[in-house]
């Protein structure tokens, strides 16, 4: 066990965190003491993880310098990189964030490890599967990656792609064109480029078919060459329409393919054409899988725990005897009763 002592320097704070939060996540990953002193900043623990602290110190302190200014939620994320891969440094992290995000109007940049492998996977690999819960950034990401490769002049175009299936809701006739009809569907996708690029240029792509955003009906029969494809809520295509997209891919293309199992809409959800695709190509050479879990969620703090205790009580409800009706507080009572012998009226 070493002490070193820190210099502080003005501008450091915002490293701290609201309520030196991500001290407290420094600590625990790296078990290291950290004891803030008017004087210095001083570090006890082992050498090497020490010297990892008093890096993530530096690194800041370089970026405030350069004029990099790093949002809370950002940097949280950022520090649980460097605490789960010894190899990861701050300053590392926010360089190759900055190369994915030229031309975008925000760094692009994963806040998880698992969102870290997502987004190494979508660069080496021609398909890639994003799977888990709401909340994990596995349609942002992947639109993000897609403006970096359109503005980067890897791929011609853009297209996003999302079944037209209703989420528990029967909407009836919508009026308008047939653009107007499907755009509800694909809002998601519209809100991540939003946020990525400004409105007058996402509306000049989109108007000159640069960035494409159709319903999965309109893939058939085409071939998709030097483009990023993405198709948002895999989960609701059938196994027919999930074979049909796989295998709409061009020459000089990248294709990803998100999807939460734990929220199909199909009237039948055992035919989810991404649950045979997991089983049908696992194994096969440039594919990958990555999923991802609660913790990775990115939303509001709350979303996490929601997410957690609709698992816990899927788990449950799965380890429950068959026959039983928990929807309803009596139903065992009821069940006790209904099975008692009735007396014959006399």
């Amino acid at each position: 066990m070493i002490k070193k002592a820190l210099e502080t320097t003005p501008g450091i704070e915002p490293l701290y965190g609201p309520r030196d939060e991500n001290l407290r996540l420094l600590e625990d990953g790296l078990h290291v003491t950290i004891d803030l002193r008017s004087d210095a900043i001083h570090v006890t623990g082992e050498e090497a993880q020490v010297a990892r602290t008093a890096q993530v110190f530096a690194d800041f302190d370089s970026l405030r310098r350069s004029g990099v200014i790093l949002q809370n939620g950002e940097l949280h994320g950022l520090l649980k990189l460097v605490v789960a891969d010894p190899k990861a440094t701050l300053r590392q992290l926010v360089d190759t964030g900055k190369q994915r995000s030229a031309g975008v109007k925000r760094m692009v940049q994963p806040r998880s490890p698992n969102q870290k492998k997502y987004v190494e996977a979508i660069e080496a690999s021609d398909m890639t599967f994003g799977l888990g819960p709401a909340g994990t950034g596995k349609t942002y990401l992947a639109v993000a990656m897609a403006v970096s490769a359109l503005l980067a002049k890897k791929v011609s175009r853009i297209i996003l792609v999302r079944p037209a299936v209703e989420a528990g809701e029967r909407l009836g006739f919508l009026p308008g064109s047939l653009q107007e009809k499907v755009d509800p569907y694909l809002r998601p996708l519209y809100d991540a480029l939003y946020d990525l690029l400004d409105q007058e240029k996402v509306d000049k792509l989109l108007e000159r078919n640069v960035i494409e955003v159709a319903p999965l009906a309109f893939m058939r029969g085409r071939t998709l060459s030097d483009a990023f494809i993405i198709m948002d809520e895999a989960q609701n295509t059938t196994n027919e329409q999930m074979k049909m997209f796989v295998t709409r891919l061009g020459n000089n293309s990248k294709a990803v393919i998100t999807g939460d199992l734990t929220q199909i809409d199909l009237p039948n959800p055992k035919k989810s054409g991404l649950f045979e695709a997991l089983q049908v190509l696992d194994g096969v050479e440039g594919i990958r899988f990555c999923h991802f879990e609660d913790v990775d969620v990115v939303r509001h703090h709350l979303v996490q725990r929601i997410v957690r205790a609709y698992d816990t009580f899927g788990r449950t409800q799965q380890q429950l005897p068959l026959g039983i009706d928990t929807t309803m507080p009596d139903a065992a009572a009821t069940s006790r009763t209904s099975a008692l012998p009735t007396s014959k009226p006399q």
